[in-house]
């Protein structure tokens, strides 16, 4: 069959984590970054580098690359000079000694419990031991005066070791050693952990760089600091997919467009930074788009973009063209000159909340039947569209999603009917790209802001984003404060105004992930207001949201359909 029959099919993997960092201590106040890089980011690189057929589109937020780098410049100033890390977890893996507060040691062993219970706990029948102990001291806080250094070192290691990429885990002689080994690990083994870490850290990014320069993978950006690009330009979009939600006592964002500008180039400056070129496209933080933003994204010169299915269904219901069309192509909103894909939400949740639960085979086997029906059902040239969280899925498919993506690359790169590729590679080829009278402003999930406003938990915080930003903007036009304090304040605006923290306001989530990002908000803006030389309003001392729901995968990924 010749390339111009084939469906063609985009894999296109969203790396993506918050800033994580205190600006102003430089302490890095959850693990996540490191972890998800050890364990996502080089097993995705790694399938990619063993299948040379295949082809995909990585994103990478520009924040995450700046965190990988700290993290690599951190361990390596340990290992060569004995400096300190600023990361509390991966310093207490290489600490000579355990903390001596009771409270602390306690802190320290759950926060080894924050893991995928089946997967990466249950895995490893010694790990699954010093958890359970955890659990029991957890119940029974005066025995926590007998806990000894050994235990708290071995669950240190066996975290670490469970969170390994398990293309690492099959590779690295010094891992399976030490998963061998299983107990009494001594301070030169948690040090040759923090090494193979470092290792990994230095090395991920540079592997993907190669993939990008070889062709067989497109790298995109993001928007700096991960925002909601339509919600700063005008939080009435919000209507456009929810007409009855509730809106912030803000009535707009200050400065929205200039904000928007700002984390688009401060996004391409740090991208060409790291990868050595301009990328081509960008996907928007959470597929959130809106007519303004597909036109500043145009006017950018980005080539092509993409959002939710479930956008484009709205907005075709909406438009005044009434005759059907099929998802599987790029659309071009009028006025614009940027293509948009839109994700097969049906076909990217399979893989993020279904597959996961089947065998491997299977789940290739099941997936490549709904393609080639959409090859078969469908006429003209076609692309589907698969769009995911790089690293939030594979967690709870056994072994990291080895087998899954082993076999998901293999069969596909010699699939007779199917071609992998890239959207650049699509729009180069000449894909159809068909003309949209309207967009529905929405994101990929539901096709609605409802993760992010429209709740009264998630509106609170934007009116205290709101609040910051006027007094910002107060500063700035009173000229209280130099070139370099406006640098450094605009740096801790943007991290204020990222997409993470209004993801986990809100009761349905868990209780531990919304203290953790509530408390990371209310941290960011009271360092702004530092920054500005004010002091910061009481109101930020006082938790203003909590969590006791239970969502299906913990509440990091959502399905692009409302169920």
């Amino acid at each position: 069959m010749s390339d111009k029959k084939k469906l063609k099919l985009v894999l296109c993997w969203h790396m993506h984590q918050p800033e994580y960092r205190d600006l102003q201590t430089g302490e890095f106040k959850l693990p996540w970054t490191y972890l998800h890089v050890i364990k996502d980011y080089v097993d995705m690189v790694a399938h990619l580098e063993a299948v040379p057929e295949a082809k995909a589109v990585v994103n990478f937020a520009p924040i995450l690359l700046e965190q990988i780098e700290a993290y690599a410049n951190q361990i390596q100033g340990y290992l060569r000079n004995g400096f300190c890390i600023t990361d509390p977890l991966l310093a207490a893996l290489v600490a000579p000694a355990i903390p001596e507060d009771p409270e602390d040691r306690l802190q320290l062993v759950k926060d080894c419990l924050r893991a995928n219970r089946d997967r990466q706990i249950n895995r490893y029948p010694a790990f699954q031991k010093l958890v359970e102990m955890t659990e029991w001291l957890e119940q029974h806080y005066g025995a926590l005066c007998y806990v000894n250094t050994q235990f708290i070192n071995d669950i240190l290691v066996w975290y670490h070791l469970a969170w390994m990429g398990e293309t690492v885990k099959l590779t690295d002689s010094r891992i399976q050693h030490l998963i061998e080994k299983g107990s009494v690990y001594t301070l030169h083994d948690r040090v040759e952990i923090v090494k193979i870490i470092g290792e990994l850290l230095s090395n991920v990014l540079h592997r993907y760089k190669v993939l990008a320069r070889k062709g067989q993978i497109e790298l995109s950006v993001t928007p700096y600091a991960h925002p909601i690009m339509p919600l700063l330009l005008d939080l009435t979009t919000t209507h456009e997919a929810m007409p009855e939600a509730p809106l912030p006592e803000l009535a707009d964002y200050p400065g929205g467009a200039d904000r928007v500008t700002w984390h688009l180039e401060k996004g391409v400056q740090t991208f060409k930074r790291f990868f050595g070129a301009k990328p081509k496209g960008c996907w928007p933080s959470e597929g959130a788009i809106s007519q303004q933003t597909l036109k500043t994204l145009s006017d950018f010169g980005f080539n092509w973009t993409a959002s939710g299915g479930s956008v484009l269904r709205n907005s075709l219901h909406r438009s005044e063209n009434k005759e059907p069309t099929g998802i599987h192509h790029p659309f071009k909103l009028k006025n614009t000159k940027i293509a948009c894909f839109f994700r097969d939400d049906g076909l990217s949740d399979l893989i993020g909340f279904e597959y996961s639960k089947w065998h491997a085979d299977d789940a290739v086997a099941d997936f490549i039947h709904h393609l080639e029906t959409i090859a078969a059902f469908e006429s003209g040239d076609k692309v589907v569209s698969i769009i995911m969280d790089g690293e939030n899925a594979w967690e709870h498919f056994p072994d990291n999603g080895y087998h899954f993506l082993s076999a998901l690359y293999g069969r596909l790169s010699s699939h007779p009917s199917i071609e992998l590729t890239t959207f650049s590679d699509c729009l180069k080829n000449k894909a159809v790209v068909k003309p949209l009278a309207t967009v529905v402003a929405g994101s990929w999930v539901y096709g609605t802001f409802s993760t992010w406003i429209g709740s009264a938990d998630k509106n609170r915080g934007w009116d205290m984003l709101g609040d910051v930003k006027c007094a910002f903007d107060k500063a700035v036009v009173d000229r209280r404060l130099t070139a370099v304090q406006i640098q450094q304040a605009e740096f801790q605006l943007a991290i204020c105004e990222g997409s993470d923290w209004f993801w986990w306001f809100g009761d349905y989530n868990p209780g531990l992930a919304v203290s953790s990002f509530e408390k990371q908000f209310r941290l960011n803006l009271a360092n702004l207001y530092r920054l500005l030389g004010e002091e910061p309003p009481a109101y930020l001392a006082l938790s203003f949201t909590q969590g006791s729901g239970d969502p299906v995968m913990g509440g990091a990924m959502r399905p692009g359909i409302e169920h």
